[in-house]
């Protein structure tokens, strides 16, 4: 199963996007506190729809204790300052896709933990800032997912 982690996500909808995605998809989805929101939120719940119980989702207090839990498996950093774009990557089960808040991205000492080879990115127009959260999600995990055929999809 591969995993995505969100730092310190701030939108509510953002999120309850992807509790729908990872539920559909079968990735495992680490919250990293804290969370710009009430995971009771009613936003959150409208965009999730009602996947929330199809999810696998867990919550972290910080990003010491993620990766604690996340010890053993390569954690990519998927931002706007990556060194490789994410299809230049061999996925393997057990990735980790570790995308930044909204607001601010990954702080520096998480971007400093990760290998600059595995900091990726996806390729955008010059000039442009940035996708939105659920939807660079969607991109780099659907990647992630047809490398190994779509193991469990039908």
């Amino acid at each position: 199963m591969f995993h995505i982690a969100l730092f310190e996500p701030r939108i509510a909808p953002n999120t309850g996007n992807i509790i729908r995605l990872t539920a559909n998809n079968g990735f495992a989805l680490h919250l990293i506190e804290p969370l710009g929101f009430d995971l009771q939120e009613k936003k959150l719940r409208r965009a999730g729809l009602d996947y929330h119980d199809l999810a696998n989702v867990t919550r972290h207090p910080d990003y010491q204790h993620f990766a604690r839990a996340m010890q053993g498996k390569r954690i990519f950093a998927c931002t706007t300052k990556g060194t490789r774009s994410y299809d230049q990557i061999r996925y393997q089960d057990e990735d980790v896709l570790l995308f930044g808040a909204e607001t601010h991205g990954l702080s520096e000492p998480v971007m400093q933990s990760i290998e600059p080879e595995k900091r990726i990115r996806i390729p955008m127009w010059i000039d442009n800032r940035s996708l939105n959260l659920s939807n660079a999600v969607a991109i780099i995990s659907y990647e992630a997912w047809r490398q190994t055929g779509f193991s469990g999809g039908e």
